[in-house]
C-alpha cells in the first residue's frame, strides 16, 4: 500500500534564526509522520514583517511583542499558508479564535546571556545595548550604575554591534540554536533568580488555523508536555497581565514530576520597582496559578499603580 503523502506549508520570518526554527519543526513533524507510516514535506513560506523592516522604531512603540507575529499569522489566516512557526517569546498572551497554538516542542534554554562582560565585570556606568523593556529594567534594578540604548536587527547584526557597547543581551537559545561564536567576548548566563526570562523564551510555537484536522493532529504529534505545560502557565500570567503589556514583565516556570514552580515578575520601566512572586502548584493548577500570579503581583504587590504611571 503506498504511504500516504502530506504537504504543509510553514510562513515564518526570514531572518537566520526563524528559519532554523522552521527547519527543526519540519524535521519534526516528517520524523513523527515517519512513525505515522505519512510523509510529511514542509515548504517555507517567508513573511516579511514591519518589524523587521523597521529597525529605527523601538518595539514597544510599534505595539509590543505582537508585532513580530501578526503579519505572519495573516498568512495562515488568509490560506496561504498551513501553520506558522514562532519564536514562544514573541507570540501574545491571547491567540486569535480562528487559530490554534497546536503544538510547542521541547523547549531550549530560557535564560538570557549578557555578551560582552560579566554583569560583575561591568564598569561604573557601562553602556548596555538591548531593545527589551524587560531586560532593561531588570538591568538597572541590579546595577542603577549602568546605562542604556536600544539595539534592534537579527542575531548577527546585533553581535556585528555589540564591540560598540560593553554588553549586549540577546537570548540564550538563540545563541545555541545558530552555533554562534562570540568572538572570545566576555560572555555571563544569566540565572533566572538574577534575571528572569521572558514568557515562553527558548520555546517555539507552532500555530495552525482551528478549523484543519490534519495540521492539528500532525502538529499534535510534536507537542512536548512538560515544555507545554510550563509556556501555558507563562502565558496565562501574561494574559492576566493584560495580553500585551507593554511593561517590563517577565516568567518562569520548571516542572518536576506532576508539580509546576512559577515565578512572575513586573517592573517599572525605570527598574526602580520590581516586584516578583513564585508559586508551586499540581500540574493540573498551572494556568490558574499563573493568572492568580498575575492578579497578586497587580492587586496585592502594588503592580496596578505602574500602569497609571
Amino acid at each position: 500500500m503506498a504511504q500516504q503523502a502530506v504537504h504543509l506549508r510553514a510562513a515564518t520570518r526570514g531572518s537566520a534564526l526563524a528559519l532554523w526554527q522552521t527547519d527543526d519543526v519540519s524535521a519534526l513533524l516528517a520524523e513523527a509522520g515517519r512513525a505515522r507510516g505519512i510523509d510529511v514535506t514542509v515548504e517555507k513560506v517567508i513573511v516579511e514583517t514591519v518589524a523587521d523592516a523597521r529597525l529605527d522604531i523601538p518595539i514597544w512603540e510599534m505595539g509590543g511583542k505582537g508585532v513580530f507575529v501578526k503579519e505572519v499569522q495573516a498568512a495562515v489566516l488568509d490560506g496561504r499558508a498551513d501553520l506558522a512557526v514562532h519564536s514562544g517569546k514573541d507570540l501574545p498572551a491571547l491567540t486569535p479564535d480562528e487559530l490554534v497554538l497546536a503544538a510547542v516542542p521541547e523547549r531550549a534554554d530560557p535564560r538570557d546571556v549578557l555578551v560582552g562582560s560579566t554583569l560583575a565585570g561591568l564598569p561604573v556606568g557601562g553602556l548596555v545595548a538591548t531593545g527589551s523593556v524587560r531586560r532593561r529594567a531588570q538591568l538597572a534594578w541590579l546595577r542603577p550604575d549602568l546605562t542604556f540604548t536600544g539595539l534592534r536587527g537579527n542575531i548577527a547584526t546585533r553581535l556585528a554591534r555589540a564591540d560598540a557597547f560593553d554588553a549586549i543581551v540577546m537570548a540564550a537559545a538563540a545563541v545555541a540554536r545558530l552555533e554562534l561564536d562570540l568572538g572570545g567576548r566576555g560572555v555571563e548566563v544569566l540565572a533566572p533568580a538574577v534575571m528572569l526570562p521572558q514568557v515562553a523564551q527558548g520555546a517555539l510555537a507552532v500555530e495552525c488555523r482551528a478549523d484543519d484536522p490534519t495540521a492539528r493532529e500532525l502538529l499534535g504529534a510534536i507537542d512536548h508536555r512538560p515544555s507545554r505545560i510550563t509556556v501555558d502557565a507563562e502565558r496565562a500570567f501574561l494574559a492576566e497581565l493584560g495580553g500585551d503589556c507593554d511593561l517590563p514583565a517577565g516568567a518562569h516556570a520548571t516542572v518536576a514530576g506532576e508539580v509546576v514552580t512559577l515565578e512572575g515578575l513586573l517592573a517599572s520601566m525605570d527598574g526602580h520597582v520590581v516586584l516578583r512572586e513564585r508559586r508551586t502548584v499540581p500540574v493540573a493548577g498551572a494556568d490558574a496559578a499563573g493568572r492568580a500570579l498575575a492578579r497578586f503581583l497587580l492587586d496585592d504587590a502594588g503592580g496596578a499603580s505602574l500602569l497609571t504611571r
